[in-house]
């Protein structure tokens, strides 16, 4: 439900894996966005789960936004920006 109520916790979930380059980039474009909006972000390595593993494995990293996938291999600053700001 939206209702206008924003859900507990990190709207932007990363997930990654160590020794990723991708992941590291991803990493540093939702860690400057989510600061300059004012949001939070949480990140979970696939590794750590093998469900996200099968999932995700060959997309990492993710990022979901409101528990939606946003994107993957590469995070575009401008997109998630505007998927974080409202109107």
């Amino acid at each position: 439900m939206r209702w206008g109520r924003r859900q507990a916790g990190p709207r932007v979930t990363l997930y990654s894996k160590p020794g990723c380059h991708l992941c590291d980039d991803a990493r540093a474009v939702v860690a400057r966005v989510c600061g300059e909006v004012g949001e939070t972000y949480v990140e979970h390595s696939v590794l750590e789960d093998p469900d996200l593993l099968e999932r995700y494995g060959e997309e990492i990293p993710v990022v979901l936004v409101d528990g939606r996938q946003h994107t993957f291999w590469r995070v575009d600053a401008e997109r998630l920006r505007a998927a974080l700001t409202p109107g």
